[in-house]
């Protein structure tokens, strides 16, 4: 009595040491799974590694408890109640890892699934006992969308581990589970997950699906109004046993078959490895209990819960094949006409995930296999076949395409062409195809020029000579098609030839095009253009220049790419004048705006007459006229002379009438008012000055007069305004740009006399 006295102050103690002042967070949904392992540190210490995992795809999740509250309760779980609890308290967050989403290459896996584990680590003194130690952590809550249990978002967690009055005797460890679950699966994908945990002590292991455990929030309410009591969002201290368990939805579900599943999940007891072909997309909670046993005596029991998420996940491996046809994108088929060995193509994705080919057609009533890539394959002859395109055979990542084959008889195409290559006129082809079926169906002739034609037999005029690849397309009653491609020259001659020159009378010299009108013809004939002035020429529509008055025969001759031949001689049918030769002289050399007028003296050749044009305004006929020019700068001048065969000549120059300015400084004036002299001023032609700039200044260097109009005259005051200026010698300085452009600078000394 007095023994179990002293343990329950002991617990008392060490519970009003360990307790903190409890913050209670709000309830969220978010709760994923988690279990409590332990290792024996020898005199009653043992180290306990908490791992809870939590939902990180979630905006309001609640995150892990930092710290989290543990209690630590020392009784029989079939007799256990608050006052039973040995120690309490709050351990820390040790690290938050993210679990790796499952390695599935071949699987595109929805990127919404997301879980991150957070470790705890914590020492606790047990001393022996002939009691279970039970070292408990809830809290609430679990998933809204879990399917497969009774109101998920009511329901909270508990995560126990229990040591056992044997287990104490013998300073047992723990099992300890190798992973954690893969955080998503794939419906309608064969699941094979090996959930095995060791056993440093060598402890026989028995594996089974077992009921998660309820704590926190299993009263059904949302909003728990105390979050430290055991329906709470954070029972503080976690209550004792006996835990509720999860309430599956039945049926289908039960602890035992949390999935179900076809064939329905299940656990090996010896090994672990969870195994099945889940059906239904959702979130499943799953609970599995390990039991170790030591010389046939069960000593100790771990139990992790978990989430299984089942989504739809989209095959990335696609069989692909080159086919004629394709039926509802998984039949693939593929005719080949006149030609048994066919070698297959192969578009499959993703070639990076596709580890084996495995192809397979029904010949000679045997499955004949192949496992190339691109595999070349023999048919006995005309027929359908059936075969398949496996990828990864026997795999999560494997696909299959149906494959059709239809062998029919060959069809060939061919065809032969005629016509005159010397005198131009249609081409006659003449059809050679034929198939090996019943009849052909279809006759497509390109005549290369953009026309065709269905005749069987046709004939064509071609526009222009040219090489013509000449195509003709067949096609039969199975759809077979052949074709046939050849080269046509057709380059006949013309039958006569016709030139049309653009000006046959002109004047010397003269530039003449020579249109050539016969057809057919292009630049692939030989020809040869006389001009009758010793020029030649090799181009179809050539031009030439008459340099010399006379009459002149020009001949053509064409030869045609095949060797048939042609030639024309054209007698006296150019006639070329002969032209007056226009030049001019004038006088003076040199014209300024203060001498604008010019004399003109014509110096032409054989002219009779003459047409000057001054700046396109002023016209005379005088042989030698004067003119006068009202402006400055580079001046127009055009004279047109003319022959007595009616022929013209014309010369332009430019004449260049300098701008020019005449401006001088006196030295002296007297400022008396007599009207004589009474002001200082430059002298000469202003017009086309800028930037003008007048400045006087005394002998002591003072500034006494400045203006900016070349007009404007000292009056012999200062600035023309202020005292008189005394007699003396000034000094005057005047600036401007001339109409060039140029800088002027005239500098004076003045003498000031009244």
């Amino acid at each position: 009595m007095v023994k179990k006295q002293d343990s329950m102050i002991r617990r008392i103690l060490l519970l009003l040491v360990c307790l903190p002042l409890f913050t209670f967070s709000l309830e969220a949904k978010h709760i994923i799974g988690g279990e409590i392992t332990y290792e024996c540190l020898g005199d009653g210490n043992y180290r306990f590694t908490m791992r809870i995992y939590r939902d990180d795809s979630c905006t309001d999740c609640a995150p892990f408890d930092d710290p989290a509250q543990i209690g630590a309760y020392n009784c029989d779980e079939r007799d256990c109640n608050s006052g039973d609890l040995f120690q309490s308290g709050t351990v820390n967050l040790e690290t938050i890892t993210q679990v790796a989403p499952p390695d599935l290459p071949c699987l595109q896996v929805p990127p919404n699934i997301r879980v991150q584990e957070g470790l705890y680590i914590f020492n606790l003194n047990l001393p022996l006992s002939d009691e279970s130690y039970h070292v408990v952590y809830q809290r609430c809550c679990r998933n809204v969308t879990i399917n497969n249990i009774i109101n998920p978002d009511a329901s909270g967690a508990t995560y126990t581990v229990e040591i056992t009055p044997e287990a104490q005797q013998l300073c047992n460890n723990s099992p300890v589970f190798e992973q954690f679950p893969p955080i998503v699966i794939c419906a309608d994908q064969a699941l094979n997950f090996d959930h095995s945990a060791t056993d440093m002590d060598g402890d026989s292991l028995v594996y089974s699906f077992c009921s998660p455990l309820l704590g926190g929030g299993t009263d059904g309410s949302t909003t728990p109004g105390d979050p430290s009591s055991c329906t709470g969002v954070t029972p503080t201290p976690p209550c004792p046993p006996v835990f509720a368990q999860v309430t599956y939805v039945s049926p289908p579900y039960t602890s035992s078959r949390p999935m179900a599943g076809d064939p329905f999940v299940r656990i090996n007891q010896q090994t672990g490895e969870i195994t099945g072909t889940p059906r239904i997309q959702g979130q499943f909670v799953v609970g599995v209990c390990v039991q170790e046993y030591r010389d046939g005596a069960l000593i100790g029991e771990i139990k992790r819960d978990f989430q299984f998420n089942v989504t739809e996940c989209q095959p990335i491996v696609e069989a692909i094949i080159p086919a004629d046809s394709v039926i509802s994108g998984r039949e693939f088929l593929i005719n080949s006409c006149g030609n048994a060995t066919i070698e297959f193509g192969n578009n499959s994705e993703q070639i990076q995930f596709i580890d084996e080919y495995q192809w397979s057609f029904g010949i000679n009533n045997e499955q004949v296999f192949f496992s190339d890539r691109t595999p070349t394959v023999t048919f006995p002859g005309v027929g359908l076949y059936e075969g398949k395109l496996v990828l990864n055979p026997n795999t999560v990542c494997s696909d299959t395409a149906d494959i059709r084959v239809n062998v029919y008889p060959a069809i060939f195409a061919d065809f032969e062409f005629d016509y005159d290559t010397c005198i131009a006129g249609p081409v006659a082809f003449t059809n050679l195809s034929y198939t090996e079926a019943e009849n052909l169906t279809n006759i497509a002739w390109d005549f290369d020029d953009g026309t065709t034609s269905s005749t069987f037999n046709p004939t064509h005029l071609y526009d222009e000579p040219a090489f013509r690849n000449v195509n003709l397309v067949v096609r039969d009653v199975n759809e077979c098609e052949a074709s046939r491609t050849k080269v046509v020259p057709y380059f006949p001659i013309p039958p006569t030839i016709i030139i049309s020159p653009d000006v046959p009378l002109g004047c010397a010299p003269q530039t003449i095009l020579f249109d050539n009108l016969s057809w057919p013809i292009s630049e692939e004939y030989d020809i040869l253009w006389e001009f009758g002035d010793g020029n030649t020429a090799t181009n179809v529509t050539p031009t030439n220049v008459y340099e010399e008055a006379g009459t002149y025969t020009v001949s053509l001759s064409i030869v045609s790419p095949l060797g048939c031949a042609i030639d024309t001689v054209y007698e006296n049918i150019i006639t070329i004048e002969p032209s007056p030769i226009a030049d001019f002289t004038y006088s003076p050399d040199v014209l300024s705006v203060i001498d604008p007028t010019a004399s003109f003296f014509e110096q032409a050749q054989e002219a009779i007459r003459w047409i000057w044009t001054f700046n396109n305004r002023v016209i005379t006929f005088e042989e030698n006229p004067t003119h006068t020019f009202i402006d400055t700068g580079l001046q127009k001048v055009q004279l047109v002379v003319e022959h007595e065969s009616g022929c013209l000549d014309t010369l332009i120059q430019y004449i260049d009438v300098i701008p020019e300015v005449r401006y001088f400084l006196p030295n002296a004036f007297t400022p008396n008012a007599d009207g004589k002299n009474d002001g200082f001023v430059g002298k000469g032609v202003v017009r086309g000055m800028e930037d003008f700039e007048m400045t006087i200044w005394n002998r002591w260097g003072e500034l006494v007069f400045r203006t900016d109009n070349p007009t404007l005259a000292w009056n012999g005051q200062k600035q023309n305004t202020g005292s008189h200026a005394p007699n003396g010698v000034y000094v005057a300085v005047a600036r401007f740009r001339n109409p060039r452009g140029e800088r002027e600078e005239y500098q004076t000394l003045v003498t000031l006399i009244r």
